[in-house]
């Protein structure tokens, strides 16, 4: 997760990892993107990216050795998602970065049971005054108040002690709070 508040954009960033890379996705929201992908660059251990003036990037990447064609193309159905199974244990924590009418948050939401979670919904409150206006690596239904955010293609499994982190951008009337309540397929967190 790259936080830019600076007035300039950031051209020819470069993200370094310990690890190769096989694969990286690269979302931006900004006040002219709304959670766009954008290009990402990678070789080796290192993903370059151009990060926008006063945006949110998130950058996904996986392990592995580089894939050595590109997609040529991007898929023309929206993957689909198991429906949840499984309620097991869970521990949320969140980080809420704020300025003076919005915020970004983070939860992460780790699987503490014993058995996997395959498919999940985490249903959380918005403080007062709180409304979502992009998000990423989830689906969120509801922007303000009672939100369910829905796991995607990507992060649907959660292995015991395994996490994912997901984010929103919100707009606010100076209740900056963290969000709270938080359920994962019907089961109280943590």
């Amino acid at each position: 997760m790259i936080l830019n508040r600076s007035n300039s954009a950031v051209n020819n960033a470069v993200v370094q990892t310990p690890q190769s890379i096989s694969n990286a996705e690269y979302t931006v929201t900004s006040q002219s993107l709304g959670a766009a992908s954008q290009p990402v660059n990678l070789s080796g251990g290192q993903a370059t990216v151009n990060i926008p003036a006063r945006s949110i990037s998130t950058i996904t990447v996986s392990e592995g050795p580089a894939a050595t064609t590109p997609p040529t193309s991007t898929p023309t159905t929206a993957p689909t998602t198991n429906p949840p199974t499984g309620g097991g244990t869970c521990q949320v924590t969140t980080s809420v970065s704020a300025w003076t009418t919005g915020l970004v948050g983070d939860i992460t939401i780790t699987n503490t049971g014993t058995s996997a979670v395959n498919g999940w919904s985490l249903r959380f409150t918005l403080g007062s005054g709180q409304t979502i206006t992009s998000g990423w690596n989830a689906t969120y239904s509801l922007a303000s108040g009672q939100v369910t955010a829905t796991n995607v293609s990507y992060n649907a499994s959660l292995p015991p002690g395994g996490s994912t982190t997901i984010g929103f951008q919100a707009s606010h009337g100076g209740n900056n709070a963290a969000p709270s309540g938080f359920t994962l397929n019907g089961t109280a967190c943590s």
